[in-house]
């Protein structure tokens, strides 16, 4: 068997047993929290909505909290994961660098910034604050990109010291924030936003998070080989053919829409962008048109199956951005301990 056969026949086991135990978490969420739903049940509700047969008017109580509580909280979840992961694969091999997040370029910085001005404002709905977000994740990134195009020196440095930077004057805005906001009401809303959740969870957030994140994964998945290209660094790209200064900004672009679309819908969610693309590196290999979806399936598993933990561990919901670093910290410690060089090489 020829190398290329093997780890193609790799990456489709990883592939496959990936898909398999995240279809599982995903089935088994569905039955988990206070209001418990037999397996049995589950899945003749989940045929019913499958095949349009469900009607809310005449739904029975296990029906009307799978449909309208547990499921659009479940594709929420699953949603952020695989974009996070997705998008955290994306710049570890763009920028070369196996500590490099999602959010390295400023965007989770701007998203906090936004939804602590949108929980100020008189009034501020959910929708407001998931607005500002939104919008301030995407400026921040745009500052990034745009203080990086003006500075001397290598691209991919800049690109970081810029994020950097406007990551740095972000927090300062937010700490800022946090310090004048009513101690009593707003500042809390602020701390459990930050601290990352799904309890906001609802269909029309859902169907809005569709239009952002799935054609910015579809991006990735169809230009996942050209970053192969693109982590050998910029002259050796271009001498392949690869336009760097049109698909680094557009690969950018999509990862920056997935990532503020999630922010601004959950919160922050730490280290899923970080320690779930090195796992899939280690299960599919170092090309980039492997390891892509296993991060991203990956990504979705591992979100689900901590918001199914912060759903029953304690009677009172644990913030899902806790448990996420309480386990991905230790995990990537142990990465680190183990080594995993060749899975860079």
């Amino acid at each position: 068997m020829s190398n290329r056969t093997a780890r193609r026949s790799r990456w489709k086991g990883s592939l496959g047993i990936a898909s398999l135990i995240t279809l599982g978490i995903f089935v088994l969420s569905l039955g988990l929290g206070r209001y418990a739903i037999p397996p049995s049940q589950v899945a003749v509700l989940l045929w019913e909505i499958i095949t349009g047969q469900f009607d809310p008017a005449q739904a029975t109580e296990p029906a009307r909290v799978l449909y309208y509580i547990r499921l659009p909280r479940i594709l929420l979840a699953a949603l952020t994961g695989a974009a996070l992961a997705g998008a955290g694969t994306l710049f570890q091999g763009m920028f070369r660098n196996p500590l490099v997040s999602p959010d390295v370029l400023g965007v989770s910085s701007g998203a906090a910034l936004g939804a602590a001005l949108g929980i100020l404002l008189p009034g501020g709905s959910s929708a407001t604050i998931q607005i500002f977000a939104f919008t301030m994740g995407i400026l921040a990134v745009a500052l990034t990109y745009g203080i990086a195009k003006v500075s001397r020196g290598q691209s991919i440095v800049m690109l970081v010291l810029a994020g950097v930077v406007v990551s740095a004057f972000f927090e300062a805005a937010l700490s800022f924030l946090k310090y004048v906001a009513d101690p009593y009401e707003e500042l809390p809303a602020i701390v459990f936003w930050l601290m990352g959740g799904f309890h906001r969870a609802s269909w029309p957030l859902v169907r809005a998070l569709l239009f952002t994140v799935l054609p910015g994964m579809a991006v990735l998945l169809l230009t996942s080989w050209k970053l192969n290209i693109l982590s050998l660094g910029d002259e050796e790209a271009m001498s392949l053919g690869i336009n760097v200064s049109l698909l680094r900004p557009f690969l950018i672009a999509a990862a920056t829409l997935m990532v503020a679309s999630t922010v601004s819908a959950s919160g922050t969610i730490a280290w899923v962008g970080l320690v779930v693309p090195h796992i899939a590196r280690i299960l599919a290999g170092a090309d980039h048109d492997q390891s892509m979806p296993v991060s991203m399936v990956m990504g979705a598993g591992f979100v689900l199956l901590m918001d199914d933990l912060a759903r029953t561990l304690t009677t009172a919901e644990i913030p899902v951005g806790i448990l996420t670093a309480a386990v991905g910290a230790p995990f990537f410690g142990y990465l680190l301990i183990k080594g995993t060089r060749e899975a860079w090489k």
